[in-house]
């Protein structure tokens, strides 16, 4: 679709850091899908880590739950989704990593909705750190969305969270492979014990004389090292850490008392990265101070990913929220 002339990367020029680097230009690419902008309800799609913006159609990385008559439809909404400037999708590397928090991604997203002429959108989503982003952006500009929808996510990185994302920087610093080396250990975040237990049950790959779950480890490193690069990693890491939406700011129930938006929390009973408790927390402090906030919890042994494995039980959860809209019409 035209855009009215809206180039696309968009260009944010002059962006100043919360640790005080300058960026005399940063592009910010996106896509759009379904319905014309300024035409239907917007849905602005939150990447996660090694994610990008094509949300939907052939390469999609969840077009199990966005296209024509699907739970997010786009015969109804108009779905954008912005790529984190550096996450090595398009040719934008950024180097120095430590530069950026997720605020200043937050602060860059609402932005180029501001350039694309959209001030309130119907539901900002995401999964992971991309859900960590939807919280900063909620909690930067309350009125911003009418729904916000944080999956296997929170507002703010844990310790554990901290020390993983450590350990991962270590990796990719000092390893003589510090992608492959570094998703090995992220794939033990991201799946949980029954996963691996339900999968492999101790089998071997006769072929290479190794035990199943580390042959699948290895291709899960090689396979990310051949499509991903090291300085995007490293960033992507980086804003995986720095959530946190009180930081140098207000205390968590002033920010989000001023926000009308509904707030639907999706946890996994099974995440070791963000755990279901820290979700349960979250929704037992925001009940506190707002009626219209909602808790759901995907059941599945696979841990962190079953966000992007479980699309049976998300899209029955996420039904109901965007239901609303298709009576609407």
């Amino acid at each position: 679709m035209k855009l009215e002339n809206i180039p696309n990367p968009i260009n944010i020029q002059n962006f100043t850091t919360e640790n005080g680097a300058v960026y005399p230009s940063l592009p910010l690419s996106f896509t759009i899908a379904g319905l014309p902008l300024h035409t239907a309800p917007v849905v602005l799609v939150n990447h996660a880590l090694t994610g990008n913006a094509e949300v939907t159609g052939e390469n999609g990385w969840w077009n199990d739950l966005i296209g024509p008559d699907k739970t997010i439809d786009t015969t109804i909404y108009t779905v954008v989704a912005f790529n984190v400037p550096g996450n090595g999708t398009d040719s934008f590397i950024i180097e120095n990593y430590q530069d950026f928090t997720t605020r200043d991604i937050a602060r860059i997203f609402i932005k180029g909705l501001e350039l694309l002429k959209t001030e309130q959108v119907h539901t900002i989503i995401g999964g992971s750190v991309g859900g960590g982003i939807a919280w900063e952006m909620l909690a930067l500009q309350p009125n911003i969305t009418q729904n916000l929808i944080p999956i296997a996510t929170d507002w703010k990185s844990t310790d554990w969270m901290i020390a993983n994302c450590y350990l991962q920087e270590q990796i990719l610093n000092n390893s003589s492979r510090p992608i492959e080396d570094a998703r090995i250990h992220a794939m033990l975040c991201y799946r949980s014990p029954e996963s691996f237990k339900e999968k492999f049950q101790r089998t071997i790959n006769t072929n290479l004389s190794i035990f199943n779950i580390e042959s699948w480890l290895a291709h899960h490193g090689e396979k990310l090292q051949k499509r991903y690069q090291l300085a995007s990693y490293k960033l992507m890491n980086q804003l995986l850490k720095t959530i946190d939406i009180t930081r140098n700011t207000a205390d968590f129930e002033t920010l989000l008392s001023g926000t009308t938006a509904a707030i639907h929390i999706i946890g996994i009973n099974s995440d070791l990265f963000f755990t279901a408790k820290e979700n349960r927390e979250t929704y037992q402090e925001l009940k506190k101070i707002k009626d219209n906030v909602y808790y759901s919890e995907i059941d599945s042994v696979h841990g962190h990913d079953a966000f992007l494995i479980e699309y049976k039980q998300l899209d029955h959860l996420l039904a109901d929220i965007f239901k609303a809209e298709t009576i609407k019409r």
